[in-house]
């Protein structure tokens, strides 16, 4: 069975990126066989803390540690917070790049897309995030940005994202990612 891990960077109640997982979860259900979807929520993290780390971590920290480690992709989606990603997101990373030579990220299969509100969708926050993952060893999929534009609009009562060009791009980045992740296809950039 394939695994693919799902992250929220926002931790807002009603959060379009948790939109675009919840999106995601249904849609790896609906057309992907033999792949299965596990969501990580960085708010359950504390503040990145070194002599924490030290000390093997939280069992929160553990806990995502271990199902990154476990799975074949992990898929980031992130809002913009002036123009870069929020700092929960950037927590979660810090603590999943650590311990040092130890990293559940380094050599991961990772595809970065994201949302928001207005008409750019957050696209101006990826490639900060990409940086970062890459900083931290991920394997980043190279795929034209998959970035959820007006995503108040299109968003359903239900909580999830049904047009279909929203879910066009988003099964191409999950194809993409999977591909990667299997060495299909020379995707993947350092």
């Amino acid at each position: 069975m394939t695994e693919i891990v799902l992250m929220s960077g926002s931790i807002r109640d009603g959060s379009y990126n948790s939109a675009v997982v919840a999106t995601l979860r249904r849609l790896v259900a609906e057309r992907f066989d033999g792949v299965r979807t596990t969501v990580v929520r960085p708010a359950e993290l504390p503040f990145y803390e070194e002599d924490m780390d030290a000390a093997n971590g939280s069992e929160a920290v553990l806990r995502m540690r271990n199902r990154v480690a476990a799975a074949d992709a992990l898929v980031i989606c992130t809002p913009s917070y002036n123009g870069a990603a929020p700092g929960v997101l950037k927590n979660a990373l810090d603590w999943l790049s650590r311990p040092y030579g130890e990293s559940c990220l380094d050599g991961r299969t990772v595809a970065v897309t994201s949302a928001s509100p207005g008409p750019r969708g957050a696209v101006d926050a990826q490639p900060g995030l990409v940086e970062v993952l890459g900083h931290a060893g991920a394997l980043v999929v190279e795929h034209p940005p998959v970035a959820v534009a007006n995503a108040g609009e299109l968003l359903t009562p239900e909580g999830v994202f049904e047009d279909p060009d929203t879910l066009a791009a988003l099964e191409g980045l999950v194809r993409a990612a999977l591909a990667a992740a299997r060495q299909d296809a020379p995707s993947v950039a350092a």
